[in-house]
């Protein structure tokens, strides 16, 4: 069986680094990724994909990417459940991260994409510790 995902796109707001209860770091951020055909208005549609990395990747994340920054992302999909506040199951489904590339330069402004869609924030809790390798792919 196969479960593999490779993603490119733009962050649609800053990472957010958390811990773990175990006090591993997750990092988890949104990536807009456009649809490669266009509506019936003529318009590109895009996606926004839940993505998440631990360890020491989810360390470089946080402190290397920002909103409108460009991405790649190889990793798996994974499906989970949560209870909401309100007692109804919700249903996540997220890319769970092995190897990250930066794609933007260092030194490109990133004011233009200010006014960038970000999906309705969920409160969605975070994973306990999952096993991954602590090998950084670059």
């Amino acid at each position: 069986m196969l479960n593999r995902v490779v993603l490119i796109g733009r962050l649609t707001k800053d990472p957010e680094l958390r811990y773990t209860p175990n006090g591993v770091p997750v990092t988890s951020f949104t990536l807009a990724v456009d649809r490669t055909y266009k509506n019936s208005k003529g318009e590109r549609e895009t996606d926004f994909i839940p993505c998440v990395v631990f360890r020491q990747l989810a360390e470089l994340c946080s402190t290397y990417l920002a909103k409108g920054r460009m991405a790649a992302i190889d990793g798996r999909i994974q499906v989970r459940s949560f209870d909401g506040q309100d007692g109804q199951r919700r249903w996540i489904t997220e890319v769970l991260g092995d190897n990250v590339r930066f794609l933007s330069p260092k030194n490109e402004d990133f004011s233009a994409s200010q006014n960038m869609p970000v999906p309705g924030d969920e409160n969605v809790p975070f994973m306990d510790e999952i096993s991954l390798d602590d090998d950084v792919p670059f």
